[in-house]
């Protein structure tokens, strides 16, 4: 995978009665304001040259959140490619975390296009809890279902399922 865009992540996930709930994150600007079924991400940010990914994580969920990242365990959950070539590394950490009030960093872009204005946008407009075993299927990116499936073999104490996945 050496030359793909790399990013990695932290799968926040919580225990609620007899259901396991894991957070995603909606993308911020106009371009998603309208989108919801398929558009929603794990926290998730570029590694920086020579940073350690784990770091890079950690600090992306911060910047993406507004809040530090639960400080459990990380459990490595592997690579998934999306569709644009980024390679995505995921660590599952079980915590709980206030999305109420979700202070994202922002990035500047033309808007509306050809406009020659800029305008600046959150990276996430609202994170959101979803069952892991239902609405999170729906709502996240198709690239990404593996984490989740990953991290429902490690609930459940499944052999390291644990596999690079090159998603066309």
């Amino acid at each position: 995978m050496a030359g793909a865009l790399q990013a990695a992540g932290l799968l926040v996930w919580r225990r609620r009665g007899d259901q396991v709930q894991v957070l995603l994150a909606h993308p911020g600007g106009p371009l998603f304001a309208r989108k919801d079924a398929g558009h929603w991400t794990v926290p998730k940010g570029e590694v920086g040259d020579g940073e350690d990914p784990l770091t890079a994580a950690r600090r992306e969920f911060a910047e993406e959140i507004g809040t530090a990242a639960p400080t459990g365990p990380a459990v490595p959950l592997g690579q998934a490619r999306q569709k644009s070539g980024k390679v995505n590394t995921v660590w599952a950490v079980e915590g709980d975390v206030d999305v109420t009030a979700v202070v994202s960093n922002e990035f500047t872009m033309e808007w509306p296009p050809r406009s020659r204005r800029m305008q600046s946008f959150p990276e996430v407009d609202r994170a959101v809890w979803f069952d892991l075993d239902g609405e999170a299927r729906v709502r996240i990116r198709t690239a990404q279902v593996v984490f989740l499936d990953r991290l429902r073999a490690r609930i459940q104490g499944a052999p390291d399922p644990v596999q690079p996945t090159l998603d066309p």
